[in-house]
C-alpha cells in the first residue's frame, strides 16, 4: 500500500476544516498509507474521513488482517507537539504550500513548517553534497551559496554535515529552507543543533512531512531527497562519490524535470567521482553562482554583485563551519580531521590550518608526522594534498 512513484492526476481539495485537517493526519499515518496510497484512496472515497472509513476493508482485500487506521489520539499528541515547537501544517492545495513541489509526482499530502514561510514562495535552488566533505568543497559550498543568496535566490539543502552545513550557514541571513529526514523538532545531525535553530531565527524555515519528534532512519533520507529537489528550479551538486545520497537527489531531480549542475573535482579524488560522472553524463558544469543562474528558467527578485573566489587563501570560514575545538584534543583525531580535509587537488597549509580552527603550533608538528607517513604531499608554493 506504500508508493513514492505517481501521484493522483487530480490534486485533491485542502481541508477546509480542523477535523479534516485531522484526518488527513491520521490518513497519512495510517500504517502502509504513502503519498500514492493517500492520493489514489481521496480520489475513490472523496474524502479523508471516508478514505479512514473504507482503509481496513482495503487493507484486507490486499490480504493485511488485523488492520487499524491510526487512531486520533496519536494525531492530536502530534499537534499539541507541534503547537508547543511552534510548527504549523501545511496541506497541498493550501496556499502556502510551493507551486513548484505540488507539480511533482508523489508531492507530499502535507508537511510541518517550522520558521518564516514566505521563504517557501521565492525562487529556490538545491545545494547538496559530501558529509565528509574537503575544506575545498566546503569553500566552494559556501561561495556558491552566499552568491545565490545575495542574487535573491533561497538555497535548500538537508541540514547535514559537510557541504549542506555550508550550504545553509552561508544563505543564512537573506534565508534558508532546510528539509528534514525525521521530524521538524529533531535536529539531526546534533551537531548542527545551534546552525537549525539559527535559519529558523534569522528568517529561514525547516520542514518535514514526518511525524514530530521522529527520529530519522536510512529509509527517509531518498524520501527527503525529492522533497529538496521538488522544491528547488535546479539542483547543485558540489562533492558527492560515486554512489550517494547526492545522486538519489540528482536523480529525483531529473526525475522531476529540473536542472542538474556539478562542480567538478580531481578525478583521484572519491569525494569528487560522482560530480565527474554527473558532468559526464551531461549535467552543467558550475564554477561560480552565474553559471548556476545562467541555466535558470526563472529570474530571481534582485541581482548584486557576484563575489570573487580565491581557492587559495580564502576568507576565515564561520565557526558554525569549524570541527568542534574538541575534536582536536587527541593528535589522533586530528589526524583523521586533517586526512578528511586535503584531497588529490593541492591546497595552501594556511588555509587548511585556519579551515581546522587549530593553533598552528598544533598543527604543524601533526602534518609533519603525516608526511613523514607517507599520508600528504607537500607542494611548492606551502601546498598540501594526500599522497597519490
Amino acid at each position: 500500500m506504500t508508493g513514492y512513484t505517481t501521484s493522483s492526476t487530480h490534486p485533491p481539495l485542502p481541508p477546509t476544516t480542523e477535523d479534516d485537517r485531522l484526518c488527513w493526519l491520521r490518513l497519512l499515518r495510517s500504517r502502509r498509507v504513502g503519498a500514492t496510497t493517500f492520493y489514489r484512496l481521496l480520489d475513490e472515497h472523496g474524502s479523508a474521513r471516508a478514505a479512514l472509513d473504507a482503509l481496513p476493508d482495503v487493507a484486507a482485500a490486499a490480504g493485511v488482517t488485523d488492520y487499524a487506521v491510526c487512531p486520533e489520539a496519536v494525531v492530536l499528541a502530534e499537534v499539541r507537539a507541534a503547537r508547543l515547537a511552534g510548527a504549523r501544517l501545511v496541506c497541498r492545495g493550501e496556499t502556502a504550500y510551493p507551486a513548484r513541489l505540488a507539480d511533482i509526482a508523489d508531492a507530499p499530502p502535507l508537511f510541518w513548517a517550522l520558521g518564516n514561510q514566505a521563504a517557501l514562495t521565492r525562487p529556490m535552488v538545491a545545494l547538496v553534497g559530501a558529509r565528509n566533505a574537503s575544506s575545498l568543497g566546503t569553500r566552494m559550498a559556501r561561495f556558491l551559496a552566499g552568491g545565490l543568496a545575495e542574487k535573491g535566490y533561497v538555497v535548500v539543502s538537508g541540514l547535514a554535515r559537510g557541504i549542506d552545513a555550508a550550504a545553509h550557514a552561508a544563505s543564512l541571513d537573506t534565508g534558508t529552507v532546510a528539509v528534514l529526514a525525521g521530524g521538524v523538532d529533531v535536529l539531526y545531525p546534533a551537531e548542527n543543533a545551534r546552525l537549525a535553530d539559527d535559519i529558523v531565527a534569522k528568517g529561514g524555515v525547516r520542514i518535514s512531512e514526518q511525524m514530530m519528534g521522529l527520529q530519522p532512519q536510512a529509509r527517509h533520507f531518498p524520501m527527503r531527497n525529492r522533497i529538496i529537489s521538488g522544491l528547488s528550479q535546479a539542483v547543485v551538486i558540489v562533492e558527492a562519490a560515486a554512489k550517494s545520497g547526492s545522486l538519489i537527489t540528482a536523480r529525483c531531480a531529473l526525475d522531476q524535470g529540473r536542472e542538474v549542475l556539478a562542480v567538478p573535482g580531481h578525478p583521484m579524488d572519491a569525494r569528487a567521482s560522482g560530480c565527474n560522472i554527473l558532468i559526464r553524463d551531461g549535467a552543467l558544469l558550475v564554477r561560480s553562482a552565474e553559471d548556476v543562474i545562467d541555466d535558470l528558467p526563472e529570474a530571481p527578485p534582485q541581482m548584486a554583485t557576484q563575489p570573487e573566489l580565491d581557492l587559495s587563501v580564502a576568507a576565515t570560514a564561520p565557526a558554525d563551519a569549524q570541527p568542534p575545538q574538541r575534536s582536536l584534543r587527541e593528535t589522533a583525531e586530528l589526524h583523521s580531521l586533517i586526512l578528511s580535509r586535503l584531497g588529490p587537488s593541492p591546497m595552501a597549509e594556511d588555509q587548511l590550518i585556519r579551515d581546522l580552527g587549530a593553533p598552528t603550533a598544533r598543527v604543524a608538528p601533526v602534518l609533519t608526522d603525516l608526511e613523514l607517513d607517507g599520508r600528504i604531499e607537500r607542494r611548492p608554493g606551502g601546498l598540501l594534498s594526500l599522497a597519490v
